[in-house]
């Protein structure tokens, strides 16, 4: 009985730990390649950005270097990144810390 005790609570332990997602950001990265009209685009079409949502962030990539373009789960977000290096563009995906 002990050993089924320990199992029980070792796998409730697991699955709290898989059912909590971590928040994450989808980080696009300013570089000196990629035109602004290329990044809207990219914007537009992977994360379904608004026009004006777009060229905001891009303005923001330009000045501050870097922008969380996204925000959801892990899986949620790989595609976009995916998609988004695919076209040239430099992006991560980074883990939100807690406030």
């Amino acid at each position: 009985m002990l050993a089924t005790d320990t199992y029980t609570k070792e796998s409730e332990e697991t699955d709290l730990l898989t059912d909590v997602e971590n928040p994450c950001q989808l980080v696009v990265w300013n570089d000196e390649v990629n035109t602004f009209d290329w990044v809207i685009e990219t914007l537009i079409d992977v994360c379904s950005h608004t026009l004006q949502q777009a060229e905001q962030s891009a303005m923001i990539i330009h000045t501050k270097g870097k922008y969380a373009v996204k925000e959801g789960d892990y899986d949620f977000l790989k595609p976009m990144c995916d998609a988004i290096t695919e076209r040239g563009i430099g992006a991560t995906i980074e883990v939100m810390s807690e406030h």
